[in-house]
């Protein structure tokens, strides 16, 4: 083992991580004057948010739309990019038996697509929500069902998202969805179709993005702390962090080549998983801790993506598919985000997704598999011909969504009661706080993180997007 760096601590913050919240964290720690240490345990930088290159195409491996809210997080992506982001029109829609419907749900498309006997369901399945709400609303299926009737709850909500989470709808918490897609619901849907509600806003409407993808500015932001003085080692992962007192006192790392090194810690800001955090812990957490953290479960997911001898498919930037028969359960099409993804003249790249979790007959296809489901179920959606299809390239993704199941909460609260004494280390990010935030949400979680270690008052890495704020899922098109 290598302890040359274990007399000392040359770095004012060691940051586990070079995903979106990491990455901030140490760049808002620059602006403090402290030099930071950023351990990556990929060999790139970006965590979810980062750009695949294959074959000439970029690959944003879960579309990363760039909208927010808050004032710091628009400057920092300016800041970042040299105010040369692109403006897209956002177009997501919900396609179904070969039948397209506006997301979020939009009454004129289920009016123009139902048959007069799926209309009276629906009508009489809301008006029985109205009068016999599910009280109290515990589970995904309660929260939907009371805001739009379970006849809708089945036909739009129910197939997609036990694709997505592995799980039924009645395991899968309110939460998720009060945090997701609050101020949905089918009477707001109606006053738009009306032109009597809200309307889209702006911040749906259009987003930003770079025309490389979301890895070309994560990238930037590496290069950047490298050039102040940052170090950034990729290929390195954390295997023990060890603490006294409440305190990090060190983590004990792993690179590529199997040489190990203890680094000596002031501050510590980690986005690995929690229950990765918890067991790297030495001495051990509590068993109660440890059976919390062992419990947290997260979703995995791949990306099967298709070079398509077609320069167009369809307008949209993603399609939810919602048909059963599918395994496949969201389409990106790159180009419409940014044409220079597009590796070559006359070709779509097409990005089919798969939620799945490790170990499991999805997860467990060999490449070649994945490519021939992928094609085949891209030509039976009826978007491209087998024979267009000329190549094909996976991307596996561990550890993509936090889980929303029956007991988290509780693990959640049994793990944070244990850090939050900690006076040294701040969880951040998606990962570390087991919360499916936006990549805005993710940053400034790393801000928040940085001022908690700095001792700013009433701050925490752990309260952001308690109060969901501007998740692009609430607006209802009109």
């Amino acid at each position: 083992m290598d302890t040359s760096e274990s007399a000392g601590a040359p770095f004012d913050l060691v940051v586990i991580g070079a995903g979106p919240a990491g990455l901030t964290a140490a760049e808002e720690a620059q602006r403090r004057g402290w030099r930071p240490l950023v351990l990556e345990a990929n060999s790139q930088v970006g965590g979810i948010s980062r750009t695949v290159r294959w074959r000439g195409n970029h690959i944003d491996i879960g579309g990363h739309r760039f909208f927010t809210n808050d004032a710091r997080v628009l400057q920092r992506w300016q800041e970042w990019t040299g105010g040369r982001m692109r403006e897209v029109p956002r177009l997501s829609r919900i396609l179904y038996r070969r039948k397209f419907y506006a997301y979020p749900l939009n009454l004129c498309d289920v009016l123009l697509n139902f048959g007069l006997i799926d209309l009276a369901r629906a009508g009489a399945s809301y008006a029985c929500s109205l009068a016999r709400p599910i009280r109290p609303e515990v589970s995904f299926a309660d929260w939907v069902s009371n805001r739009f009737g379970h006849f809708l709850f089945r036909r739009f909500f129910k197939s997609y998202t036990e694709k997505v989470w592995g799980i039924s709808c009645d395991r899968l918490r309110a939460d998720w969805a009060a945090q997701r897609i609050a101020g949905m619901s089918l009477p707001v849907a109606v006053l738009n179709a009306l032109g009597r509600g809200r309307g889209a806003r702006s911040l749906a409407d259009r987003f930003l993005y770079p025309a490389l993808g979301p890895g070309s500015l994560w990238e930037a932001v590496a290069d950047r702390v490298v050039a102040a003085g940052g170090e950034l080692r990729l290929e390195e992962r954390v295997v023990g962090i060890a603490h006294r007192d409440r305190r990090v006192v060190s983590v004990e790392t792993e690179a590529a080549g199997g040489t190990r090194r203890m680094l000596p810690v002031q501050r510590l800001v980690t986005t690995m998983p929690l229950g990765d955090l918890i067991a790297a812990l030495d001495p051990p957490a509590p068993a109660a801790v440890r059976a919390a953290a062992a419990a947290l479960r997260h979703r995995d997911f791949l990306v099967v993506a298709l070079s398509v001898a077609r320069p167009e498919i369809f307008p949209d930037n993603w399609l939810y598919i919602h048909d059963e028969g599918y395994q496949v359960g969201r389409i990106q099409n790159a180009g419409n985000w940014s044409p220079q993804l597009v590796g070559g003249p006359g070709t779509s790249l097409i990005l089919m997704e798969y939620f799945c979790s490790r170990g499991d007959a999805l997860w467990n296809q060999d490449d070649a598999a994945l490519v021939r489901l992928a094609a085949g179920e891209l030509a039976g959606l009826g978007f491209a011909d087998t024979c267009e299809i000329t190549d094909g390239h996976v991307i596996r993704e561990l550890n993509a969504y936090p889980v929303y199941d029956e007991a988290y909460r509780s693990h959640l609260d049994i793990i944070r009661t244990y850090l939050e004494p900690f006076g040294n280390l701040s969880p951040a990010g998606r990962s570390g706080l087991h919360r499916y935030n936006n990549q805005d949400h993710a940053m400034l979680s790393g801000m928040a993180a940085v001022d908690v270690l700095a001792g700013v008052p009433g701050t925490s890495a752990w309260d952001v997007n308690i109060a969901r704020s501007h998740h692009e899922e609430q607006v209802v098109a009109s």
